[in-house]
């Protein structure tokens, strides 16, 4: 068993066997990235070497890598995907001066350090991190975990809720796995071996703190209808399972602190088969179909909680889908733009969104889940119907037109998915429709279908760009051109032709197709 107690300062962890260690150590490895420092000290025997070798098979994803003490090499540097671990051991450092031949600052600017005896070159590491002093305490062991870093302080506070969260449910022995990070601000870690050899996922969703008031005194996320918690994920998901479809059930959650135990659909997403066009293009139609079903359905506009409180949806209105659209200006703009804005060219962009999008106006909205695309979808062959699709990360999940979700799938900006390719799921979506909905407007849709996928583009050009400039990642700038291209290809319908006069004027397609270079 592992129990944990907050101490003053920091956190007090006993530590009754080396599963207990280990279990600290997977902890601490989940929350650990680039740049983090940390220092094991205690007496010898104490357990140093056992909780950096958990750590570093943790990270590496191996629980049977070789992780050798360094005491005489000093250092043994583990090239590992996400971040490289750098385990240092100065328990034979004949002169602190020595630590600089070791290249601390530059192993921290390429991943973690984590080092045994820091109080041997103390003045000579780098100042915070995280302390972790190890102890006999009645046979078993005890840890104390402390920091000046506000950061690992969070962290620290984090690990217990989770720690609580995985014993409570008894998934506590299962094995954790870190999960690379995507383009939000959740965090996902694999569960192996749990109750039963059951396998899960842990999410860690935070609740979403306000931002700045950027419109009528409301913060972006509010007016774009993005979930502030972990409680969407709840109430999506059993409104999905509810009709029919798979979305992950929810083993176990602690709603006040954003943690969740939930279903693990595996690792065959639709991005996994692209290389199998057969499969894929079944995948594709299957999903296609199952819009067509949803389309169909009278969803609810409230969902009852488990805690007994009601969750409300949103609906995806003109407000929601200007301030998304917006967000190409304000960030795509100053990348491919070397003048500023001015005011009358925004004022010129919002007043043709304005007048497009009031086309788009649902009179029956249906339960719009926003980023359906490959990699939020996944096949699972062995159950029946529409079923056979898994859906995830659905928690933004609104009110609105079918339209939306289908140019999500079919216009899909990570992936190409060629032009003759998707007229045809089109229109088998079209057919599907039509077959037993006499009501059904085909020239209606054909012109939702271009303006929504308009909105989708706009926005993720700005979506993209923030994603570089703000939040560090310029990986997303690759898929900046293709982006354009969708973009590109809806703006010849005729229904947006004074957005298309805007786009010609100011961001025409020679300057965006260079967005991503």
């Amino acid at each position: 068993m592992m129990s944990t107690e907050v101490s003053e300062p920091g956190v007090r962890i006993d530590l009754a066997d080396e599963a207990a260690s280990e279990r600290l150590a997977a902890g601490l490895a989940m929350l650990a990235g680039t740049g983090d420092l940390i220092k094991l000290e205690g007496d010898l025997g104490a357990g140093k070497t056992t909780l950096a070798r958990s750590f570093i098979r943790t990270m590496a994803g191996n629980p049977v890598l070789e992780v050798p003490s360094p005491t005489f090499t000093l250092v043994q540097i583990y090239e590992l995907d996400g971040a490289n671990v750098a385990h240092m051991d100065f328990y034979r450092l004949e002169d602190p001066a020595e630590i600089d031949e070791l290249g601390i600052d530059e192993a921290l600017d390429a991943g973690i350090v984590i080092v045994e005896w820091p109080s041997r070159a103390s003045d000579l590491l780098t100042p915070g991190g995280l302390l972790v002093e190890l102890s006999e305490k009645d046979g078993g062991r005890s840890a104390h975990l402390t920091s000046g870093n506000e950061s690992w302080r969070a962290r620290l506070d984090r690990l217990q809720h989770i720690d609580s969260l995985l014993a409570d449910s008894g998934w506590d022995t299962a094995t954790r796995h870190k999960m690379p990070a995507d383009a939000s601000s959740r965090r996902y870690e694999r569960l192996s071996d749990g109750p039963d050899g059951s396998n899960g996922l842990l999410m860690d969703m935070p609740a979403r703190p306000d931002g700045d008031p950027v419109r009528n005194g409301l913060p972006y996320s509010r007016i774009a209808h993005l979930a502030e918690d972990i409680t969407a994920v709840e109430a999506i998901n059993k409104g999905l399972l509810a009709h029919g479809l798979s979305a992950p059930e929810v083993h176990a959650i602690d709603t006040g602190n954003g943690l969740a135990v939930i279903e693990d659909f595996g690792a065959v997403s639709f991005r996994s088969l692209l290389d199998d066009a057969e499969q894929f293009s079944l995948c594709v139609t299957s999903a296609v179909l199952m819009l067509a079903n949803m389309a169909r359905t009278s969803w609810p506009d409230q969902i009852e909680l488990s805690s007994g409180d009601t969750y409300k949806l949103a609906h995806y209105d003109m407000d929601a889908l200007l301030i998304e659209a917006e967000l190409c200006l304000d960030w795509y703009w100053p990348l491919v733009c070397s003048a500023p804005l001015p005011s009358d060219v925004r004022d010129d962009f919002m007043a043709a969104w304005r007048n497009v999008l009031q086309k788009v106006q649902a009179s029956k909205p249906i339960w719009v889940l926003r980023d359906f695309h490959v990699d939020n979808l996944f096949w699972l062959p062995q159950r029946d119907c529409d079923k056979k699709i898994g859906l995830i990360d659905t928690q933004d999940c609104v009110l609105g037109h079918p339209a939306y979700d289908l140019a999500s799938l079919l216009q899909d900006v990570r992936v190409t998915i060629p032009a003759d390719a998707e007229n045809d799921y089109y229109d088998m979506y079209v057919a599907a429709r039509s077959a037993d909905d006499e009501d059904f407007d085909a020239t209606a849709f054909s012109a939702a279908y271009a303006i929504l996928g308009a909105q989708r583009a706009t926005k993720i050009l700005g979506i993209f760009a923030r994603l570089s400039a703000r939040d560090g990642k310029p990986a997303y700038l690759k898929h900046l051109p293709r982006t354009s291209d969708v973009l590109e290809h809806n703006l010849r319908h005729p229904v947006l032709g004074t957005l298309k006069t805007w786009f010609d004027k100011h961001l025409p397609y020679s300057l965006r197709d260079g967005g991503g270079s």
